[in-house]
Formats: structure tokens, C-alpha cells, sequence
């Protein structure tokens, strides 16, 4: 089986993890998956040792990779044009659309109008988007299938394999906060910036790692105020951190005692979340679905209040100031992962769709 994910982002984030992941398990199940992105951010290095990646804005050169290929399923994600090259295509095969983009503002365009390609199914990756998409449509199936994550790359690495020699380099006598993402409006720098200057005031046995943006649309407005603000001296920026070194990121962070910070407004699932756990690390984010849905509080991480910056910093301090409990969390964060969200436990409901519809398809062309 060959399949086609089309999507518009090339990538550091969430939606290309998760597919990275899904691709090699898929590939040990005999599938075989390509992408066709329109735009590179910067996830080029992310998918390119692992899947037959094409990279064009030409529609031309897109309606004839999809007519050479002879795909048995094409997956549209968060990219509304995509149906008019496949409808231009004449592709017949099972269309299954993505719906990731958890701001219905946003998601509304990609599901409008297929111009006249009948998708066959909905896949979210959460409850939480379920019912946001369920808004904007109620004639196509939705199922949720998590992301995973491969738990083979993702683990809790001792410090005789983890890369201490490359960034960031971890201080002596400092608790790490990582937090890790674009730097946007959705994921809420403000609020981190506003947590930083907090802790500074009350301690400083830490250091925090901001962790990506390199090529976020409010880059240099971060900047701008990460040096007003003074605290380049505790707030770390990497700006871009390759895939492949992130488990030992999470390696240096656990061994610091330290836990990983969201501050995001929304999201549809939450990837650095189960990355994060598998490798050990408690999270601390607001308590909001499908967060609720991963991190269980008081059990694998700490959950605050809304966007209150005072909350998040009291669930900061009672896990970098009780190692007991963070010894707890830690391995109950592993095992969570390992019984929910490891790819082999989610990319098989991928799989079975996928095969399900493939013998519908054959049925109908029969």
C-alpha cells in the first residue's frame, strides 16, 4: 500500500513529528508514505531520512506526482487547494481529510468546500478537536486517532548516552524548564516571558530553554522583549535545535530535576507533551482540553489555572522543589506514554482505516 499526505507546512512542530512517527511504523507494516508539501519552515531534516518527500507550489508538477503514483489513499491536512489537484487529477481513490488546526477561524476554509472531491473520512487527533470539527460538519465520519510517538527514539536516556557536549549545555546546580514551539501567538510567549520575570525575582537555581522559532512570525518581537526584559542571563533561546538531538534535550532536563513548560492558548493535541513524558520529564501546562487529555495532574505533570502566571509558577516550584514526587512523576509519566500514545498502540487505528477503505475502493472500482 502507497499513500499521499499533502499538507501546506513544512515544519518543526507537532503535525510532522507525528507523521514522522506514523511513517516508519507504517513502513514496517508494508506502507509506504510520501509527502508533498508547498512550503519548507525549516522541517525538511525532520522528514527526509525517513519518507520520499516532494516539495513544490507548481500545480502542474503536483497533478502529475498524483496521477504517476498510483496512490491507494491520499491524506489531505489543513490544505484546502489540495482537493482541486486531486478532482484535476482524476485520482478515484479514498480521500482522507486531517483536520489539525485547533482555531476554527482557521480549520473553517480547509473544511468549506472540497470542490467536488466527496472525502471519505475526518481524522483528529483528539476528543477536544473532535467536537470543534463536529461544528463545522456533521455529513463525514470523524475519528480520533492520537498522535504517537516512537518510543525506541523518545526515551528516558541515562547520562552515559546522553550528548552533553552539544546545545544546550547544561549548567552545574540549575533546574532546567524547557519550553519548546513556535513563537506565536497561539503558543503564548508573552505569558512566558511574564513567568521568567517572576522567577528571577524569587530564585535562581534555574535556568529556562526556549527551545525553536527560528523561522516563527513573531521572532523579533520576541527578541525585542526577551532583552528588555533583561534575562538573556536565565531565559536560553536555540532557535533551532535538530530534530534527532531533541530526546537529549529532555535527557539534560530530567537529570536537572527540571520539567517542561507549556503556555499555549489552544492546541489540537500537544506532541513536545508526549515527547516530554516518554522521556521522563513532568510537563506543567494550563488546564484545558486535549490537555487534559494527556497529562494527568498531579500524576505525570501539573496542570494551572487559564493563563495565570502565578499558578503556573506554584506548579513550577512543587516539581522542581520535591524530588520525591518528581522521581514519582517521572516514571509515571513514562508509563502513561507507553500504554497510550506509543505509535504502536495508535498508528495500528491508522492502518486499519486505511485498509478498510482501500477493500471499499476496490469494491466499488470492481
Amino acid at each position: 500500500m502507497k499513500v499521499l499526505v499533502i499538507w501546506r507546512l513544512l515544519t518543526v512542530g507537532g503535525v510532522n513529528a507525528g507523521w514522522r512517527n506514523r511513517s516508519i511504523y507504517f513502513k514496517k507494516q508494508g506502507i509506504e508514505t510520501e509527502f508533498l508539501y508547498t512550503t519548507d519552515h525549516g522541517g525538511l531534516h525532520i522528514m527526509q531520512d525517513i519518507a520520499k518527500v516532494y516539495l513544490t507550489k507548481d500545480e502542474k508538477e503536483i497533478i502529475k506526482i498524483i496521477k504517476k503514483n498510483g496512490y491507494d489513499a491520499i491524506i489531505v491536512v489543513d490544505t484546502s487547494a489540495a482537493y482541486k489537484w486531486i478532482r484535476k487529477a482524476k485520482y478515484k481513490g479514498p480521500v482522507i481529510i486531517e483536520a489539525r488546526t485547533p482555531e476554527l477561524i482557521k480549520l473553517t476554509p480547509h473544511l468549506k468546500s472540497f470542490k467536488g472531491i466527496q472525502p471519505n473520512l475526518i481524522v483528529v487527533p483528539s476528543h477536544y478537536q473532535k467536537r470543534l470539527v463536529s461544528i463545522l460538519t456533521d455529513e463525514i465520519p470523524i475519528h480520533v486517532i492520537y498522535n504517537g510517538v516512537d518510543t525506541s527514539f523518545f526515551r528516558a536516556l541515562a547520562p552515559e548516552e546522553t550528548d552533553y557536549k552539544s546545545d544546550p549545555i547544561l549548567p552545574d546546580h540549575k533546574k532546567i524548564i524547557g519550553w519548546i514551539g513556535r513563537l506565536d501567538k497561539r503558543k503564548n510567549w508573552p505569558m512566558l516571558i511574564e513567568i521568567a520575570k517572576k522567577m528571577k525575582k524569587e530564585r535562581s537555581d534555574f535556568e529556562i530553554w526556549v527551545i525553536g522559532g527560528a523561522q516563527s512570525v513573531q521572532r523579533e518581537e520576541f527578541k525585542a522583549k526577551w532583552e528588555e526584559e533583561q534575562l538573556p542571563d536565565i531565559v536560553k533561546w536555540f532557535p533551532v535545535i535538530p530534530y534527532q538531538q531533541m530526546p537529549h534535550v529532555y535527557a539534560k532536563i530530567r537529570q536537572s530535576g527540571g520539567c517542561t513548560l507549556a503556555t499555549t492558548k489552544t492546541e489540537s493535541f500537544g506532541n513536545t507533551f508526549i515527547e516530554s513524558m516518554i522521556c521522563g520529564v513532568p510537563v506543567v501546562a494550563s488546564k484545558m482540553m486535549p490537555v487534559t487529555e494527556l497529562v494527568v495532574d498531579g500524576v505525570t505533570g501539573r496542570l494551572f489555572r487559564g493563563q495565570n502566571v502565578d499558578d503556573a509558577v506554584t506548579q513550577i516550584y512543587s516539581i522542581l522543589d520535591n524530588p520525591v514526587k518528581y522521581k514519582e512523576m517521572s516514571e509515571a509519566a513514562i508509563k502513561r506514554v507507553e500504554q497510550s500514545f506509543a505509535i504502536e498502540k495508535v498508528a495500528d487505528d491508522y492502518i486499519q482505516l486505511l485498509k478498510n477503505l482501500s477493500k471499499k475502493s476496490e469494491v466499488v472500482e470492481g
